[in-house]
C-alpha cells in the first residue's frame, strides 16, 4: 500500500473546506495535514507539514493567493499546488500557470476532478478542467498587461475606473472589501497613481476599460 498523499485545503469558507475533505478522504489514500482559511495561514501550514499537495482558492481575505507561491516553493520545494476556484476565464488560468501551480480545477467540477488533479500534480504532471484546456489551446492569449499588472488588478482597476466602490468591486468579484484595497494599494505603487482621478486615466490611457464595459 502507497503512502497516503499528503493535503492541505485552503479556502476562506469552512464548509467549502468540510465538503473537500469528505470528497477527499472518500476516494481513499489521502490524508487532510490541515486547513487553512487564508492564504498566509496555507503558507504556515506548508512550512510546518511539508504536505505532497496543497489546495488553494484564488479569493480567499489577506495576501492574494497567487502572490503567496514563492513563499510556498520556498518552504517546501516539492509541494505540488492545485488551485480549486470558481475563476473560469482563461487569463486567469495562464497566470495561475505561469506562478507555478500545478492544476486548475474549477469548483462547479470540483469531486473525481480534483482528485484526479492531485494525483497528477503529485506525480509531477500538469491537471487542468479539460472544459477550460479546451479554451485555452484555442482562444488567443491577452496581450501582457502593463506595470506588472496582474489580471486580478486590471479588474479592479476597470471597475474602480467605472465608478464602482470598493465594496460594489468586491461583491462583483467575489472578493473581501479588504483584498480589493490590498489590490488597489498594489496598483498605486505599480502604476504611481496616487489618487482615484489618476487612476481612472491611467485606465482609459491604457484601454482597460474594454473588459469590464462588456461584462
Amino acid at each position: 500500500m502507497p503512502e497516503p498523499l499528503r493535503v492541505i485545503l485552503a479556502d476562506d469558507h469552512e464548509i467549502v473546506r468540510s465538503g473537500l475533505r469528505m470528497v477527499l478522504e472518500a476516494a481513499g489514500n489521502i490524508e487532510i495535514v490541515a486547513e487553512a482559511g487564508t492564504a498566509d495561514d496555507a503558507v504556515r501550514y506548508v512550512l510546518g507539514h511539508k504536505p505532497d499537495v496543497l489546495v488553494l482558492d484564488l479569493n480567499m481575505p489577506g495576501t492574494p493567493s497567487l502572490e503567496t507561491l514563492p513563499q510556498v516553493n520556498e518552504a517546501s520545494p516539492d509541494t505540488a499546488v492545485v488551485v480549486l476556484t470558481m475563476q473560469s476565464g482563461t487569463a486567469f488560468a495562464r497566470e495561475a500557470l505561469r506562478a507555478g501551480v500545478r492544476g486548475y480545477v474549477l469548483k462547479e467540477s470540483a469531486g473525481a476532478e480534483l482528485v484526479q488533479a492531485l494525483r497528477t500534480a503529485a506525480d509531477g504532471g500538469t491537471y487542468l478542467t479539460p472544459s477550460l484546456g479546451a479554451r485555452l489551446a484555442t482562444e488567443p492569449e491577452v496581450p501582457e498587461l502593463p506595470d506588472g499588472i496582474t489580471s486580478r488588478e486590471a479588474e479592479v482597476l476597470s471597475l474602480l475606473a467605472l465608478g464602482h466602490t470598493n465594496a460594489e468591486i468586491g461583491d462583483r468579484l467575489h472578493l473581501s472589501r479588504r483584498t480589493v484595497e490590498s489590490h488597489r494599494a498594489s496598483l498605486q505603487s505599480k502604476t504611481g497613481c496616487a489618487t482615484r482621478a489618476e487612476l481612472v486615466r491611467y485606465a482609459l490611457d491604457h484601454q482597460l476599460l474594454e473588459a469590464a464595459e462588456q461584462d
